[in-house]
């Protein structure tokens, strides 16, 4: 096993996953109309944290280090593609609470 970032990708998105779907459940019992956007995003970045999860685990599976490699550098990506939604996310509830 020659990767070194997977396991923590792995681990990492599974907590985010669960911090998305608390402020989806959240949004849902308030049943405010005006976060419907932070609702939309917030499924979007549980989808791509599932994707960057999955392509984790996949590259700690594998027996070839050329496709371990690439599974690794899909999931990086789609961990910080998900990390800069989850930013966005937190500046709209901020602005939401502050109006």
């Amino acid at each position: 096993m020659a990767n070194k970032t997977s396991q923590h990708i792995l681990g990492t998105s599974a907590n985010l996953l669960g911090f998305c779907l608390f402020v989806i459940t959240s949004i849902h019992i308030s049943n405010l109309e005006t976060t419907f956007i932070i609702d939309e995003l917030t499924s979007i970045i549980a989808a791509i944290l599932t994707f960057s999860c999955i392509f984790s685990f996949a590259s700690l599976r594998s027996t070839n280090e050329k496709r371990e490699k690439h599974l690794e550098s899909i999931a990086a990506y789609l961990f910080i593609i998900a990390l800069t939604g989850i930013l966005i996310v937190i500046l709209l509830i901020t602005l939401n609470f502050i109006n």
